[in-house]
């Protein structure tokens, strides 16, 4: 069975259960795949189009995003202690409701006034 447009082939679904096991997937389409339960620790995504994946309850301690599209993301009961975002365009950005612009511009005219 071929999806429209694509030229490959739909497969049944692989399953893998109580398995170990490396997986190189290059020109793939994984859509709507699913993993619970699964450690993809060191595991490494070049050019991957995760758009409407849902990450929920996962551990996401000391990963790396670089070059990546954020844009309508949304980041819910989250511990960000000691996150960092930087070199990002965050135009629109909101920290509990509260524009992020909004944000830097009360925290320099809050340390103008103390110089």
């Amino acid at each position: 069975m071929k999806r429209e447009g694509d030229g490959m082939e739909t497969k049944e679904t692989l399953q893998l259960r109580q398995a170990r096991q490396r997986i190189e997937a290059m020109d793939a389409d994984l859509s709507e795949s699913m993993f619970t339960g699964v450690s993809l620790s060191g595991a490494k995504f070049y050019d991957v189009n995760f758009s409407g994946a849902l990450i929920e309850n996962c551990n996401l301690a000391g990963v790396s995003a670089e070059n990546v599209n954020l844009a309508g993301a949304q980041i819910l009961d989250a511990d960000l202690t000691g996150a960092s975002i930087a070199k990002s365009a965050m135009e629109g950005m909101t920290i509990d409701g509260i524009l992020v612009a909004e944000l830097f511009a009360a925290y320099r005219d809050a340390h103008r006034k103390a110089n």
